[in-house]
């Protein structure tokens, strides 16, 4: 499978949309890929197609998602808090409009900034502004993820990347938003996979998460592999064959 099956809308802005990537059987669940680059505009959907393709000869039907970024409207942009979460949330839900898909397993699967949306997606039904909740997510990936922003602004993670998408410096009323201040996340287990060499977002991210989420009675659990922040992403190499695995897992 070189291309989605099709691309669904779930807004007017050219940045929401997702597309749907069929198993040639039948599907195992439902896994959205979320791509990163730090919420910025510049990065898009096609980080996620690579993903998507494998996962789709996998037997998942894959959900690679568009949002808007921070950057000018209209070009990728428009998008921050709480644009961007705004259609992260949208995005999942509109699977239920998807004709004749099974909906009771959801995995989201993000890298890096995607990441952070992956892990903060099941605990959006918490809050009066994403609900109702159409679609529950039943699992998280996270590759690399950003998920404590505080010590990501502090360590000033993509050149003030945390700042540009809060548009300020992260502080308690950003808890909503922030994976680390939500946990646990009631009956929905989180995979952290991270690469021990990754310069781009440290392995302390992930690690955190887990021991904090762990400590709250959550269901939280790191991989490490090797390799540094890319070699998430790369269908080829071994820690991709090793997140494969972890979603037989779930």
């Amino acid at each position: 499978m070189n291309t989605s099956d099709r691309t669904i809308r779930y807004g007017d802005d050219p940045s929401q949309f997702a597309e749907i990537y069929h198993p040639s059987g039948a599907s195992r669940g439902v896994v959205v890929v979320i791509h990163g680059g730090f919420w910025k505009a510049q990065y898009d959907a096609s980080l996620g197609r690579p993903l998507a393709r494998s996962l789709a000869r996998e037997g998942w039907t894959a959900w690679n998602l568009e949002y808007r970024r921070v950057g000018p409207a209209g070009s990728g942009g428009g998008g921050g808090v709480p644009e961007t979460l705004d259609d992260v949330a949208a995005g999942i839900d509109a699977l239920a409009d998807v004709e004749g898909l099974d909906t009771s397993k959801v995995i989201t699967l993000g890298h890096s900034a995607g990441g952070h949306l992956a892990t903060w997606a099941p605990s959006r039904g918490r809050f009066e502004q994403w609900q109702p909740e159409r679609v529950p997510v039943t699992g998280v990936v996270s590759q690399a993820g950003v998920l404590d922003l505080r010590s990501a602004y502090e360590q000033d993670l993509g050149d003030g990347a945390v700042e540009a998408f809060l548009g300020h410096p992260p502080g308690p009323a950003d808890d909503p938003v922030e994976p680390i201040r939500q946990v646990p996340l009631s009956g929905v287990p989180v995979r952290c996979v991270h690469g021990r060499d990754d310069t781009v977002v440290p392995l302390s991210q992930s690690e955190s998460y887990v021991a904090v989420a762990t400590g709250a009675g959550g269901d939280a659990q790191l991989l490490e592999v090797e390799g540094g922040h890319f070699v998430l992403i790369d269908p080829d190499s071994r820690a991709w064959a090793r997140t494969l695995a972890l979603l037989d897992t779930f």
